[in-house]
């Protein structure tokens, strides 16, 4: 049989140490064990609670705290348990020893703690685990920065500081410029390779005491403290070179990367986290916006100020007319060149406000598309417009969707459900995509055109003329009509240039059996042009203009078909 070794080796072997800790005279006593578990630590530390707990951190008063901040045991003589958890240092210049004590305490005739027993436990190994666990709710994984949220937290106590001491800092937002096209033409593999690598970068030309995090997938935040307006602008330079000079190496070649830089000054210009990282955002677009690899500071902005103002204010004057069915069309009658007969009519988007005046589409349609309200404009012209096909079953209408509701899957599910609801009404129904979405979209539009075909709706190119030469595309779309840009018709009476543009536009969709529709006809001499080209409807001021009344309530004869 193995016979038993001392209980000293085999708490030392545990890494464990027991004691007894006079409280009143203060004496502390060790199992025979603890040079073993304290090799570092000399035997006059070890000798006293106050000599002791000058070796612990972070708080000297830890282990009397434990004892102090709990009620005397009920019985005599019973133990009170506790238990704590510090470090230990023989030096400033050592490592810190992990402690957990484990203990009871005992109380005198007063109920104060008199004597305190326990075992002692080095616990290195899990302080370490626990440490990187905090660190990784702290920290980016990828480039090991703060992540957002402790960014934003640090971003907000830095704001504070300075406001306290009057000091200034600048918080900045590092946007790697086109990183989707390094992700399309190399994979996330290589752009996580490019993000870590400018992460890098940034980190060996910080000051000491200024913060840098990961704000996004290609955005770093950055904090300087002290640092005024003229050392934000050499701070930024000093970053955007040291993005842009060297090539980053990945296991896909050498990639060429910019940053661009939007900063604030704090609390000059943003009293708070929300504020600082608003303007440093909008600062970064603008930046964006004029040249990649550029950096700017934001300042304040009278007018930009006053058009948020507007543009509050019109966001809720909009979505009050959508709620309040203040929202309406008026048509434009759109006529077949020869006979000036009506061929279907334009759906125009009109708000009728509270004092009886009405805006038009140029002032509702930018502004909600700026304020991401166009959808639920369009959505409410197609419902007005699909009711209008409902009641008169000669009537041809035609309406404009913005570049946005083409990508709308819910605007496609209500024209559906519409026509599920009115079968037939598909077959006299034109949907106008703008040009530039239509070439910039080709694939999707295609297949976007595709459902509203099946429901035997036609398809025209509104506001045509810039690019003439996608004719081919537009051939493989399937559209049935161009409408050409009145920006090159309401002239042609007087410009050659834009006779031959016009001729040319009108000569290739003829050859490709397309129908065309002249925009902004303003007199008899150029309907006549018109005519004489082969272009087979117009409308504009000659024609007559958009009106909310219903054109065909007082037309005796049904429309010829645009087809």
């Amino acid at each position: 049989m193995p016979s038993i070794p001392p209980a000293a080796d085999i708490l030392a072997s545990l890494g464990q140490v027991t004691f007894v800790w006079d409280i009143a005279s203060d004496a502390l006593v060790w199992s025979d064990n603890v040079a073993s578990v304290f090799p570092d630590l000399a035997p006059e530390a070890l000798a006293s609670g106050a000599s002791f707990s000058r070796l612990i951190e972070p708080s000297h008063t830890i282990r009397s705290d434990a004892l102090l901040g709990q009620p005397a045991p009920l019985r005599s003589g019973e133990g009170m348990p506790y238990r704590i958890e510090y470090g230990v240092r023989a030096s400033t210049s050592a490592p810190v020893i992990w402690i957990e004590e484990t203990g009871c305490w005992f109380a005198g005739r007063d109920g104060r703690p008199v004597r305190a027993q326990g075992v002692i436990r080095i616990d290195n190994e899990r302080h370490a685990r626990d440490e990187q666990l905090v660190k990784l709710s702290r920290h980016d994984p990828l480039t090991g920065e703060l992540n957002r949220t402790h960014l934003i937290a640090s971003l907000a106590a830095a704001i504070e500081e300075a406001t306290r001491f009057r000091s200034s800092c600048a918080f900045m937002l590092i946007g790697i410029d086109h990183l989707a096209r390094i992700n399309d033409a190399f994979g996330f593999d290589v752009a996580d390779a490019v993000i870590a690598e400018i992460g890098k970068r940034i980190r060996a030309r910080l000051r000491g005491g200024d913060v840098l995090g990961r704000f996004s997938g290609n955005k770093f935040g950055l904090i300087l403290r002290n640092c005024t307006a003229d050392d934000t602008n050499v701070a930024a330079e000093r970053f955007l070179a040291a993005v842009r000079e060297e090539i980053v190496p990945t296991k896909s070649g050498p990639v060429s990367v910019t940053a661009s830089i939007g900063a604030v000054s704090v609390p000059r210009h943003a009293r708070n986290a929300d504020e600082a990282i608003n303007r440093a955002q909008e600062a970064l677009d603008i930046a964006k916006s004029r040249r990649a690899g550029s950096f700017l500071l934001w300042k304040p902005n009278v007018e930009r100020d006053a058009q948020r103002r507007v543009n509050i204010r019109v966001t809720d004057a909009i979505v009050t007319a959508l709620n309040e069915r203040r929202i309406v069309v008026a048509f434009e009658p759109v006529v077949e060149v020869q006979s000036r007969q009506p061929a279907f009519y334009e759906c125009l988007v009109r708000m009728q406000q509270e004092d009886g005046q009405a805006l038009s589409a140029p002032d509702i349609v930018p502004v909600a598309e700026r304020l991401g309200l166009i959808r639920l404009v369009d959505h409410r012209v197609l419902e007005l417009a699909v009711a209008e096909l409902a009641a008169s079953s000669e009537v041809q209408l035609s309406l404009n969707i913005s570049p946005d509701t083409t990508m709308d899957p819910d605007w496609l599910s209500g024209i559906e459900s519409l026509m599920a609801a009115h079968p037939g009404i598909g077959e006299r129904l034109i949907v106008e995509i703008t040009e530039t979405v239509a070439i910039r979209n080709l694939d999707e539009v295609r297949g976007f055109v595709t459902r509203l075909k099946n429901f035997g709706s036609r398809i025209a190119i509104d506001d045509f003329g810039a690019g003439y030469t996608s004719f081919r595309n537009l051939r493989k779309l399937g559209v049935d009509i161009v409408k050409i840009d009145g920006a090159f018709v309401q002239n042609i009476a007087h410009s050659a240039d834009d006779r031959a543009f016009v001729q040319t536009l009108l000569d290739l969709a003829r050859r490709l059996g397309i129908k065309t529709v002249a925009e902004w006809v303003q007199d008899e001499a150029s309907a006549t042009m018109l005519r004489d080209w082969g272009c087979d409807y117009i409308q504009g001021r000659l024609i007559g203009l958009a009106s909310p009344k219903r054109p065909w309530d007082a037309a005796d004869k049904a429309m010829p078909a645009a087809g």
